[in-house]
């Protein structure tokens, strides 16, 4: 494997204690700018309407405990000890969570998946031995189709929650720093003034997504640590200042004594209180960019105490202060001289933290695309050198359009943190859940143990839903709205591209029909390379049948390429091609399979054609290495049964192999080929047998003595056909599919695919423009998939 592009995709497992220390401080502008300000808005949500603040203290003491407990109990035990460990090769969100279960359970509803991708160095599975209870959790999810299909929507949502919060958060992150303003205008000035001022800042945020986030990185990291520093600076002043002895209510019994006074009330508080913890799936969806070590110090050892002095400062200034009992805001705790600053870096705080919830919107939306759950959309990649940093026009703009309505629509943070919280705690029971999965079918733990996780974690944050959800005319409705319209536009599309696949699958067309063309049926091939794309890994795509019936002619060289998903984050370069032939040498066809992870980036349409010539040539020299290998041993290379039914040669691992023009090849016997006979099964259980070789696992050593070697002549005349046919051009032949349910649908299938899924298609990009294929270099053909 070439080292340079190895870095590329794996990252470094023994980091020096000076490069965990340097990320742990980039971390704080990309993870923890949404959690840092959250000090802004906590108890002046909380306070906003259900419960009020008395001389007792008790409320504010209650609220106290709870926000103390809650951060320790989600943010430092959930997530910095334990799902951070549930990486998918270094990479955290809902995706690596479902991708690390579809590779231990076959419970993944993705098309086209192969056996030979679990020879994937990144498709690592842990070799301990399975248990038995381990094994009956296993059968019982492979068992039944539905759980495949619930575990799926389970997913979509959590990830439609996480959409959500990238309206949500920004709106009430920037709202809140702005609302420092009212302590030094007037009510009627402030009430015209804040919401102009917070649009204003959320459109030039929007704006500005295009430059990418590394342009404007490199502070981003200072603000947040400028901010921490400030919050709980302005925190040990005030619990100096105005009430040393507030430690006492981090006691668990002043949570009692809350709820004790506050009863029901209390209850429908929490909505408020959970806003401490907003932010905290941010470490695990972006432990990619980081590491678990850095993550974990930078908010253990500076996040957390300076989130907990921050609030224990608050609450010592309203415990001695209690005129301000209408007005509760974070702003009325700082001194009077340092309000404006203080308040310049509070909206310099909110921005990061809006930008980095905005990222990961974009992340994961890519993220969805790639494994066929979104309708395409233009994915623009902003730096070259920073892996991840990704702008999509269509996405950004509507987040605009959704955070400005919902400032002027909602206008207070009373409605904005209710429509928050639920979709926070929304995403956290979705990762929980999962997380139980893991650790029982990845890390082959004991069920008891998942089943403790799950109730210990998932009742804390069911009662904190609940409090939320009891909001629904409140605000809460809005993520629930957003979350349904998106479950719907993501399963539909999923559903509908599923279907399309098993329709290519039963109507693809033998081999036999493809050596039939020829002149005689007045087919000609004609100069160039014909790239046919399709969804399937073997036979051949009925568009390609339907293209020759209407166009008797295809090109001197012929490649049906599928480029596909596979479970894991990133496919190292040097295994990502599967490459074949199709037919005998002599038809100049090939199969090229294309794999791709869900945080891969996928190549533009001018690399990816050279790099598949490139593949075809080494691929190329290696099948006659290979031939010649079994005729100087006096073996026999003939196909197998299943290549001779199928038609179909084997395919090879094509990686950064160095084939010289002498046709020189080192020998290395003490490295032994990798060969896998799979039988791989398609959604609809038909099988196909495809054998693997890896030949970037066997080097062998050929010397030609006699340049007039019939193999060597074929080799080369091989080789001159295809840089003939690449300097001829290259055309990209792709379906322009119609999808229609068939007659006796039922109304449901019938309004899903005939109307949903049609208007998504033809309003969002094409093939064509996501593979970014030149317009003269395109050939579509008309496809209606009847499903």
């Amino acid at each position: 494997m070439d080292v340079e592009n190895e870095k590329c995709w794996q990252k470094s497992k023994k980091d020096s204690w000076r490069t965990t220390l340097l990320l742990a401080y980039q971390s704080l502008g990309v993870v923890y700018g949404d959690l840092s300000t959250s000090p802004l808005y906590v108890y002046r949500s909380t306070f906003a309407e259900d419960i009020q603040h008395s001389e007792t203290n008790e409320e504010i003491f209650g609220v106290l405990s709870f926000v103390f407990w809650t951060l320790t109990l989600v943010p430092l035990c959930k997530y910095v000890f334990i799902v951070l460990r549930a990486d998918d090769n270094g990479e955290g969100g809902t995706f690596a969570l479902y991708s690390s279960i579809c590779r231990h359970a076959k419970v993944s509803l993705l098309p086209n998946r192969q056996v030979a991708d679990e020879s994937l160095s990144t498709y690592k599975l842990e070799q301990l031995p399975d248990r038995e209870y381990n094994s009956k959790v296993r059968m019982l999810l492979e068992k039944y189709k539905f759980l495949h299909t619930a575990l799926l929507i389970l997913v979509l949502l959590g990830t439609c929650m996480v959409i959500g919060d990238g309206v949500l958060t920004p709106v009430i992150s920037v709202f809140s720093a702005v609302s420092g303003l009212e302590l030094s205008m007037s009510k009627g000035h402030h009430e015209y003034a804040m919401i102009p001022i917070t649009c204003f800042i959320l459109v030039c945020l929007f704006a500005l997504q295009h430059y990418g986030t590394h342009r404007v990185g490199f502070f981003f990291a200072p603000i947040v640590l400028v901010w921490l520093i400030c919050i709980s600076g302005l925190g040990l002043y005030n619990i100096i200042h105005w009430n040393p002895q507030v430690y006492q209510a981090l006691s668990p019994y002043y949570m009692l004594k809350f709820f004790k006074k506050t009863k029901k009330q209390g209850w429908m508080s929490l909505g408020g209180i959970l806003l401490c913890i907003t932010g905290s799936e941010a470490m695990f969806a972006d432990l990619g960019h980081f590491s678990y070590a850095a993550i974990q110090i930078a908010f253990t050892f500076l996040v957390y105490p300076a989130l907990i002095l921050a609030y224990m400062g608050q609450a010592a200034y309203l415990s001695k202060n209690h005129q301000n009992v209408d007005h509760i805001s974070y702003y009325v705790s700082v001194p009077e001289s340092l309000r404006w600053p203080v308040l310049a870096i509070a909206i310099l705080a909110s921005v990061v933290g809006s930008q980095a919830i905005i990222s990961g919107t974009f992340s994961i939306i890519n993220q969805s695309q790639s494994l066929g759950c979104f309708p395409r959309v233009k994915v623009v990649h902003t730096s070259d050198k920073i892996h991840g940093q990704i702008y999509i026009p269509e996405i950004n703009w509507i987040l605009m359009i959704l955070c400005i309505a919902v400032t002027i629509g909602f206008r207070d943070i009373k409605h904005m943190g209710n429509a928050s919280g639920l979709a926070v705690m929304a995403v956290m029971l979705v990762t929980t859940c999962l997380t139980s999965l893991v650790i029982i079918l990845c890390w082959h733990k004991p069920p008891i143990i998942a089943l403790c996780f799950l109730l210990f974690f998932g009742s804390i944050e069911l009662l904190y839903f609940s409090a939320s959800l009891v909001k629904f005319r409140e605000g809460a409705w809005l993520p629930i709205l957003l979350a349904l319209f998106l479950v719907t536009v993501m399963f539909v599309w999923h559903y509908a591209t599923i279907k399309k696949y098993e329709y290519d699958l039963h109507n693809k067309v033998s081999l036999e029909w493809l050596l039939a063309l020829g002149p005689t049926l007045g087919i000609c091939r004609v100069p160039g390379i014909g790239l046919v794309f399709t969804d399937l890994t073997s036979g051949i795509p009925a568009n390609f049948s339907r293209f020759v019936t209407n166009l008797p002619a295809f090109h001197r060289v012929l490649v049906f390429v599928c480029v596909k998903s596979v479970p894991v984050p990133f496919v190292p370069p040097a295994e990502r091609y599967l490459v074949g032939r199709v037919g005998p040498a002599s038809l100049r066809a090939y199969r090229c399979i294309v794999r791709y992870g869900y945080r891969d980036v996928h190549q533009d349409v001018d690399s990816f054609e050279s790099d598949l010539v490139k593949r075809l040539a080494d691929f190329i020299h290696y099948d006659w290495c290979r031939s010649q290998m079994s005729t100087d041993r006096g073996t026999d290379d003939h196909p197998s049964a299943s290549e001779r039914s199928s038609g179909e040669h084997r395919l090879a691992v094509v990686g950064n192999i160095d084939f010289t023009r002498s046709l020189v090849f080192e020998v290395d016997e003490s490295m032994q080929q990798e060969s896998v006979s799979c039988g791989f099964q398609t959604v609809e259980s038909i099988g196909d047998i495809i054998e693997m070789s890896t030949p970037k696992e066997r080097r062998v050593r050929f010397a030609i003595d006699d340049p007039e070697d019939p193999s060597e002549v074929q080799l080369r005349q091989e080789l001159e056909d295809l840089m003939a046919a690449q300097q001829s051009g290259t055309a990209f032949i792709l379906g322009h599919s119609h999808v229609k349910a068939k007659q006796g649908s039922s109304v449901f299938k019938r309004i899903a695919v005939n109307f949903g899924y049609n208007f998504l298609r033809r309003n969002c990009r094409g093939p064509d423009v996501v593979l970014k294929v030149p317009p003269a270099s395109l050939l579509e053909v008309g496809m209606v998939y009847v499903v």
